[in-house]
């Protein structure tokens, strides 16, 4: 029996990976992503991050990816190869991968729910400090911290946005969230908390009309928001694959070796 009967080919609009998608036009009878049971994403890690949101628009989370780097970095990939798919295929290891949900009300008092896999972020507007209040599971922790932004970050996302802000590296299957403050004013001795996944968090603006606050969930923004609400969607696990050995729970520790 053929692994993966129904694949779905998808590639970035860049020179490189579109001619990879080439390449690959012939090795398989190709469908559309609806109708998949496997999805083969070339590109990088951005163009990743479309195609798991695409599934997870499309409730069809449970589709696995195997991803092939034409990008840049390409944490969320594998190596470009065109030959033996079919061997990488049936020796890929999985690694699932939980979401953040984002609901964010806006200051007209429309709400919108958005999915993050790597990380929810909140960041000032204008030149003007943002002013958040943070409460974790309806504790207000800090009454007001002064900052740039904060960002709530998965593991799965711990070594990217979350990272360059000086957050902690977390280990896939730790059960942990970061939250991190981005250039924090005041309190100024506070660098972020480590905490439980199940964890709710809510994140309000403060005097929104003179420091105005956008909220972004991986690559969607809403601007203007009042108040972002935070937690794990335990409903909508997604599935990325990958060669042994390079497994992105291998990658993410590994990370913390590095200098």
């Amino acid at each position: 029996m053929t692994l993966y009967p129904r694949r779905a080919l998808l590639a970035s609009p860049t020179a490189s990976a579109q001619a990879a998608r080439a390449a690959l036009a012939d090795a398989w009878d190709w469908c559309h992503i609806d109708e998949a049971d496997l999805v083969i994403a070339l590109g990088g890690d951005g163009f990743m991050l479309q195609v798991l949101h695409s599934l997870l628009d499309a409730r069809r989370s449970s589709v696995p990816v195997f991803g092939m780097n034409l990008g840049t970095v390409g944490f969320l990939m594998n190596e470009w190869r065109q030959h033996d798919l079919e061997e990488r295929l049936a020796s890929a290891r999985a690694v699932k991968v939980t979401p953040l949900l984002m609901t964010a009300t806006g200051a007209d008092g429309r709400i919108h729910t958005v999915p993050a896999i790597n990380e929810v972020s909140l960041l000032r507007e204008t030149r003007q400090t943002a002013k958040l209040e943070v409460s974790v599971n309806d504790r207000v922790v800090l009454e007001e911290l002064a900052c740039d932004g904060i960002l709530v970050a998965t593991p799965a996302g711990s070594t990217a946005y979350n990272l360059s802000a000086h957050g902690p590296i977390l280990p896939l299957g730790s059960a942990l969230i970061a939250l991190t403050p981005i250039s924090a004013f005041r309190p100024r001795r506070w660098r972020g908390a480590i905490l439980p996944d199940k964890t709710r968090i809510k994140l309000r603006v403060l005097d929104q009309n003179k420091r105005p606050v956008s909220a972004v969930a991986d690559q969607r923004e809403i601007r203007e928001v009042s108040e972002v609400d935070i937690a794990i969607d335990r409903a909508r696990e997604l599935t990325l694959l990958f060669d042994p050995g390079h497994a992105l729970d291998d990658r993410i520790t590994m990370e913390q070796f590095i200098v």
